[in-house]
């Protein structure tokens, strides 16, 4: 608050003109004092990540968190618990209940000069979902999602979806957002695989399960990192120290930052006083202008972290029989909008970045010789530009297709600068905004005293929420560093375990699925492999499972729907961590290997009763094999047991094997009797061609 001048505060006025106040105005200054409103207290609030609804987590000490008026006394209470915490001058307050089993509903009261009641608040099981945007996928867009949507739901599954926000500094509290029972019309917004693994954990557990949402699309590890970790990284800590005071300062820079990137990307191409009025026109008006290829989004041709509006522009020539008729046109997909003009007249436009593009062309619209598209592409965030399989970006006319891939003049009309970070601007910036809070606002000094019992813990330990375990899927974001991702996923479990007090925290992660162009596959080679195997030597963790997805992938979309398979198999692993399920759930385990002759032998553990191929019958395949030469060859490979004899015309004298080492593994098909995919394995330790790579911004 500004400060009144000096000179002309009461005390100093007084002090100047020390003559006493009449008798007679006392009466009417305590007049006027009671009329004159008094300072309102604070209200008594929880905070946002406490709703009606929630689940807390069972048989764990129950911490809860808020705000009121400084120094009052308030009494917390939930299913019998009850303590006394006094707020402190800040205006927070924090308290510990002891522990309650499985069961409510419960209410929770929070009494002060206010009072403030939770109802439907259930104990039991509370599981922290994490990663990208397939941990985010919601079931409603899924392959089962209209199902589940309307069929009768558990009403103790319950999801709290955390909204995205990222932040400089950590945040004391999540943004508002409410607890979710599942409910036909309700559960299509739950995250998919959380859905599906709860549904599994309730079937065998019956018990309350309540999931905390935090996944971002498209976000790196790196975000994810607690800000006091990144800056024990010497790849991170230079770009965290870097960062401006508050996210004001932080959004100020970006857009500086991009603009000087933009004019640098175009150059001599000026952002402002520009009128894009004629830039769909069917002219060649765009030869200064700079190129990106397509099919690739513009984040990595020059133009990183660019919302905005850029235009693209292309000249196809076209013979009499091609321009004769009526044509379409396919722009595979656009992220996000887009308008479209073929020879200045426009032809559609829609918004959906998975939405194919296909226009029809009336005849007459096309020409012998030059004609030009033009598409106006509105990227809202995350990737821009063009985006889907090449085949599906072409011209289809009376004589033939006309492919449309390759070199697009383009130029940036607007930079839609955010005002605050998203979450990779920076390392540790989603942790900030989504992992922080739900460890409570930090307070120095010792705890207020609770009714024992119910209390008396060290606040300035530990003190946020407990939960059962994490459930992670990310990685498709460092597949370019994927064999850095290897110590710094490990990392961030054992601080996430350290943040949330537990040591012994589960932690589940989902091996990334198959994608990329099958066509396209490299034998033994790939950024996607090499991160599948970075993210399986987490497994050198206690407590700690992967549940693969090789098999229910997708080559031309990184967001397969079979979510409900995931789900299932991260819900094997947690039953068997929890002891409720006798056999590992992880798949067969590689052992050990031996060369015979022409013949690499390999030897497996965990295969729940012998290999098999996962349709009976094929043949088996995936595996590759590779002499001193190290140039990897399709191996043939005969089951025997729990062995599996690999073996190339191709490759005499074999002195390495690997199995689904391609970004695109669909093909590989070796289950264990359960029915669990072999993860992808090397035998040898050639160095990664994504080592050295590191995080630099």
């Amino acid at each position: 608050m500004k400060q009144a001048p000096r000179g002309n505060t009461p005390g100093h006025e007084e002090a100047r003109n020390p003559t006493p106040m009449k008798k007679s105005a006392l009466p009417l200054l305590l007049a006027l004092l009671a009329v004159l409103p008094a300072k309102a207290p604070a209200e008594v609030r929880l905070s946002p990540v406490f709703g009606e609804h929630m689940v807390l987590q069972r048989d764990r000490p129950l911490r809860l968190w808020g705000t009121a008026t400084p120094g009052q006394t308030l009494t917390v209470a939930l299913g019998g618990r009850q303590a006394r915490v006094r707020v402190g001058a800040d205006g927070r307050w924090r308290v510990q209940l002891a522990p309650l089993p499985a069961g409510g509903p419960h209410r929770l009261r929070v009494i002060g000069d206010q009072t403030v009641e939770l109802r439907d608040v259930l104990i039991g099981d509370v599981w922290l979902l994490g990663g990208q945007s397939n941990m985010e996928w919601v079931l409603a867009e899924t392959d089962t999602g209209a199902l589940e949507n309307t069929t009768p739901q558990n009403p103790q599954l319950r999801h709290l979806r955390v909204p995205h926000r990222a932040s400089v500094r950590p945040e004391a509290e999540i943004a508002p957002a409410p607890w979710v029972v599942a409910e036909p019309g309700k559960v299509g917004q739950f995250s998919a695989i959380g859905y599906h693994f709860a549904r599994q954990m309730q079937a065998v557990q019956g018990v309350p399960i309540g999931l905390i949402n935090t996944a971002w699309g498209g976000s790196m590890l790196e975000t994810w990192v607690r800000r006091d970790a990144a800056l024990q990284d010497p790849d991170l800590a230079p770009a965290v120290r870097a960062l401006p005071a508050d996210n004001a300062a932080f959004g100020a820079a970006l857009r500086e930052h991009l603009r000087g990137r933009v004019g640098a990307w175009q150059p001599g191409l000026p952002l402002e006083g520009i009128d894009p009025g004629g830039w769909s026109a069917a002219a060649d008006i765009d030869t200064s202008w700079p190129t990106l290829q397509a099919l690739h989004e513009w984040e990595g041709q020059g133009l990183p972290n660019l919302d905005g509006v850029v235009w693209m522009r292309k000249r196809v020539e076209l013979t009499p029989a091609q321009a004769a008729g009526a044509a379409e046109l396919h722009l595979a997909k656009v992220d996000d909008c887009d308008e479209t003009w073929v020879n200045g007249q426009r032809v559609g436009g829609q918004c959906g970045w998975e939405q194919p593009r296909r226009y029809a062309l009336p005849a007459g619209l096309l020409r012998a010789g030059a004609n030009w598209i033009a598409v106006r592409v509105t990227d809202t965030g995350g990737g821009g530009g063009f985006h889907g399989d090449a085949a599906s970006m072409r011209l289809d006319t009376a004589a033939g297709a006309v492919p449309l891939t390759g070199a697009w003049r383009a130029r940036v009309e607007q930079i839609a600068a955010p005002a605050q970070p998203s979450a990779n601007d920076a390392p540790a910036l989603a942790h900030n905004g989504l992992i922080a809070p739900l460890h409570g606002p930090r307070r120095a000094g010792p705890p207020q005293a609770a009714d024992a019992p119910s209390g008396g813990s060290d606040q300035r330990e530990h003190g946020g929420l407990s939960v059962r375990g994490v459930l992670w899927y990310q990685g498709e974001a460092n597949a370019g560093r994927a064999a850095a991702y290897a110590d710094g996923f490990k990392r961030l479990i054992q601080d996430w375990r350290g943040q949330f007090g537990d040591a012994k925290l589960p932690f589940f992660f989902v091996q990334l699925a198959a994608f990329l162009r099958l066509a396209d596959n490299v034998p033994g080679a790939g950024g996607w492999p090499e991160l599948r195997e970075s993210q399986a030597a987490a497994l050198a963790l206690p407590h700690t499972g992967m549940a693969t997805a090789i098999d229910v992938g997708d080559e031309v979309d990184i967001h397969p729907r079979d979510k409900r398979t995931v789900g299932h198999r991260l819900a094997a692993l947690a039953l068997h961590e929890l002891g409720l399920r006798a056999a590992p759930a992880g798949g067969p385990r590689l052992l050990g290997h031996e060369v015979s002759g022409s013949a690499l032998r390999l030897r497996f553990g965990d295969t729940a009763g012998g290999l098999r191929t996962a349709r009976a019958g094929e043949p088996v395949s995936g595996f590759y094999l590779a002499g001193a030469d190290r140039r990897w060859q399709p191996a043939q490979a005969r089951l025997d047991g729990d062995r599996i004899v690999l073996s190339s015309p191709a490759v005499p004298a074999p002195v390495a094997a690997r199995y689904a080492w391609v970004n695109n593994p669909s093909e590989a098909n070796v289950v264990g009797g359960d029915g669990l995919p072999l993860p992808p394995l090397r035998t040898d330790d050639w160095p990664l061609e994504s080592a050295g790579r590191r995080y630099a911004r």
